[in-house]
């Protein structure tokens, strides 16, 4: 596979990412070649099928599909947002081209009107006709500039709602902290596509790494990873459901709807933040979520919603490393299951008690509905875009 190396000069992007930014093991860094994937070994629902949709992508994070069929892609740590192309439709990406280089953590991207939004620690950039400039990007224009950034979750998480205004999520500047003094941190803020009107949407939010609206309420469902530092198997990451603007979901005072935080839980308690639609388990940090929209799956998929469990970093026995998939209600989530799974072969091994890494072939970071049904699985550990289709 060719890579093109088309720059686009003086970015910064940020991404959606992992609850632990503190951990050596969790910075997707690919300082080895990715360890090859037995797809013969890995487990899916009968009659799924899953393949390579592409290699050399370093360090995959959010997709996104523009109108014409491109595939972009951002990075945490390759620094690079990519463009997937796949000129002959055979569900393998012909090249991968580097339409940005040289930005930190640029993961957050958003697609809309055939420009490519990219969101960097303080700044929304946006790429206009990208589509028509692959081979040579224009430079970018500065959307917003005034994000916070103090540290800790500064990657970001970016989509545009049903109601056109463009979702942001701003991580917690710590493990565990209040943010007394700018609201926006912890928290999902919106603001129109021009940079302006920028509110709080979503309040209590400790690190959402993926979000999306269900197909017919239309209201925001996002995940958020769990703080660290109170053992094994507490709190569990959340599956939240926002049914309107100002919601405050915990972060720090109450964890998983129940779990009062030794430190902050006297502030607030439990009963004054919005409990979650679903809990996820300890550690496994929940980031990319999607639901499902297409048709190629069988109709018990539809409006379910596919999650990307990248794996723990701080467990003594590691958990996640696969894409889960959850059913709704609409209200609540009602059941989780593994969706692809067999990435984890055991325990790396640990510096310290308690701080365990998986030894994997993957670790899942975003899922993404293609438009004839099948979904793709970014893996920033291996630097791939896989893809699953039902036969």
């Amino acid at each position: 596979m060719r890579i093109l190396r088309t720059v686009v000069p003086g970015l910064v992007l940020v991404a959606a990412a992992l609850a632990a930014p503190f951990a050596a093991s969790d910075q997707g860094r690919q300082t080895t070649p990715p360890a090859p994937v037995d797809f013969s070994s890995l487990k899916l629902p009968a009659g799924f099928t899953i393949s390579l949709f592409a290699d050399g992508v370093p360090s995959a994070r959010q997709m996104v599909i523009g109108a014409k069929g491109t595939v972009f892609v951002g990075s945490r740590t390759a620094r690079n947002v990519y463009a997937l192309v796949d000129r002959n439709r055979d569900h393998k990406a012909d090249e991968v081209k580097i339409i940005a280089k040289d930005l930190t953590q640029p993961s957050g991207i958003a697609f809309r009107n055939g420009s490519l939004y990219v969101a960097a620690i303080t700044r929304i950039l946006r790429y206009d006709d990208i589509e028509d400039k692959l081979d040579a990007p224009p430079e970018p224009v500065v959307v917003y500039d005034q994000l916070p950034n103090k540290g800790g979750h500064t990657w970001r998480f970016i989509a545009f709602g049903p109601d056109g205004l463009l979702y942001v999520g701003v991580g917690a500047p710590c493990n565990v902290c209040e943010s007394l003094d700018d609201p926006r941190l912890s928290s999902i803020v919106r603001m129109k596509p021009d940079g302006t009107n920028v509110e709080v949407f979503a309040h209590g939010v400790r690190n959402t790494v993926g979000f999306d609206w269900h197909p017919t309420t239309h209201e925001m469902w996002f995940t958020d990873n769990g703080r660290d530092e109170l053992g094994d198997d507490l709190p569990n990451d959340e599956l939240n459901v926002a049914t309107k603007a100002g919601l405050h979901f915990g972060y720090p005072y109450c964890h998983q709807g129940t779990f009062k935080d030794p430190e902050f839980g006297a502030k607030k308690p439990c009963s004054d933040t919005t409990p979650p639609a679903g809990l996820m388990g300890p550690h496994v940090a929940s980031i990319g979520m999607r639901f499902y929209t297409g048709t190629m799956f069988p109709a018990a998929y539809r409006n379910a919603i596919f999650i990307a469990h990248h794996g723990s970093w701080n467990r003594e026995e590691p958990i996640g490393y696969r894409v889960m998939v959850a059913k709704t209600d609409g209200k609540k989530m009602t059941s989780l299951e593994p969706f692809v799974d067999g990435f984890l072969k055991g325990i790396r091994g640990t510096a310290s008690p308690g701080r365990a890494t998986g030894d994997a072939s993957a670790r899942p970071a975003d899922v993404m509905v293609m438009p004839d049904g099948s979904l793709l699985i970014s893996d920033d550990q291996g630097g791939r875009i896989f893809r699953v289709s039902y036969r």
